[in-house]
């Protein structure tokens, strides 16, 4: 089932990546219940989650069962063992679970999209450094921020950022309260040759953050927060559904007059509450971010406001 199912979509994916001139795509999540799966390319190298469920499977019977998935794997997307790397995935009670470190192994690399460069780990921690899902989102605003100033909140390893500084953003300010994805951020920015004197790293606690700026201050701000963080480090904890609202008017109060909130979030369930945020116009962009390797599914929700 699974390799009938691999070779159709990676065929068709395939094509449509290199028309594209993408290196770094998904070419499976989740599609048959018994291989509950994403599998993701980056370039020369695959990256196989396997999200938790109740299998039924001995210890030893789930190894067999993973062993012979991989080399299902292996062999449709003519990729060696070695460059296969597998991740146990549940869903956390907080981004910053998926911070902690899963293995002291390191495998880093260099993947590139629309002509950039981005530091990507396999290894190590739950998530590779590089959401794939947002590669639409992040041409849209390199697209508008030449001479912008650009706010980027939760900006986890900056990669909106790099987009805003190739897109000629004037200044860009990245927000985050974890000093290793911080720390990340300015190492994809000085990759790209980008001057992180002058585009900056803070590191904050957003909610806190958000009541220092003054009004009217960026141009251009993206909003990408967790669904649901109880981080001891963070003051409160963080439910989008509940607290979207008081967030987004914080941010819009620190937008310039006409000026743009790209707001997104993971919550499948999610209802923006638009009558009470104090915004010109809100346009919901979610189908038209969605790339061609997540049509199957609506993993999140996207948002354009205007103040």
């Amino acid at each position: 089932m699974l390799e009938n199912r691999l070779i159709k979509v990676f065929k068709h994916l395939r094509k449509t990546a290199r028309r594209q001139n993408i290196t770094c795509y998904r070419v499976y999540d989740d599609d048959i219940p018994e291989f509950p799966f994403s599998i993701d390319l980056y370039e020369d190298h695959v990256y196989v989650s396997e999200y938790q469920r109740q299998h039924g499977m001995e210890e030893e019977a789930h190894e067999t069962w993973l062993d012979s998935s991989l080399e299902v794997i292996a062999k449709v997307l003519e990729t060696p063992p070695g460059k296969i790397f597998v991740k146990q995935r549940q869903r956390k009670a907080s981004r910053q679970d998926q911070y902690e470190k899963l293995s002291f192994e390191s495998h880093e690399m260099i993947a590139h999209e629309a002509g950039l460069s981005f530091k990507v780990n396999l290894s190590d921690y739950l998530d590779t450094g590089l959401f794939l899902d947002h590669r639409i989102t992040r041409g849209m605003v390199r697209a508008e921020c030449a001479d912008k100033k650009v706010l980027n909140l939760f900006c986890y390893t900056g990669s909106f950022s790099v987009y805003a500084a190739a897109g000629g953003a004037s200044q860009i300010v990245s927000v985050d309260l974890s000093k290793t994805y911080l720390a990340w951020a300015e190492e994809n920015m000085k990759l790209n040759g980008f001057d992180t004197d002058k585009h900056i790293v803070v590191h904050a606690d957003v909610l806190q953050y958000l009541d220092t700026l003054p009004a009217n201050e960026f141009d251009i701000v993206v909003l990408d927060p967790p669904t649901f963080s109880n981080s001891k480090r963070m003051k409160e904890f963080l439910d989008i559904q509940r607290d979207h609202v008081t967030i987004l008017n914080k941010v819009l109060h620190a937008t310039k007059a006409g000026g743009t909130v790209y707001f997104s979030n993971n919550y499948r369930r999610f209802v923006l509450e638009a009558d009470q945020v104090n915004a010109s116009a809100i346009k919901d962009i979610t189908t038209q971010t969605i790339p061609f390797d997540f049509q199957q599914k609506l993993i999140r929700k996207c948002y354009k406001i205007t103040k």
